[in-house]
């Protein structure tokens, strides 16, 4: 035997097992900690609330009932 008795599985397993989830816990962390970062509170609250704003201003939604009660 020369000592190389792993596969390239076993290999990307430790890598996946320490590093890789050291390196997912400080991504994760990182995103975490962006939404509170200092000035971000209007903007966070602009895109929470941007699916309620109309597409165009002065845009008629098709589904409203017309003017003469149609």
């Amino acid at each position: 035997m020369t000592g190389f008795e792993h596969s390239i599985y076993e290999g990307l397993r430790h890598f996946a097992d320490s590093i890789g989830l050291a390196f997912m816990a400080l991504v994760f962390l990182g995103l975490a900690a962006w939404v509170f970062r200092p000035g971000s509170t209007e903007k966070n609250r602009a895109a929470a609330n941007m699916i309620f704003n109309d597409d165009e201003p002065g845009e008629e939604d098709p589904k409203k009932e017309n003017d003469d009660g149609r």
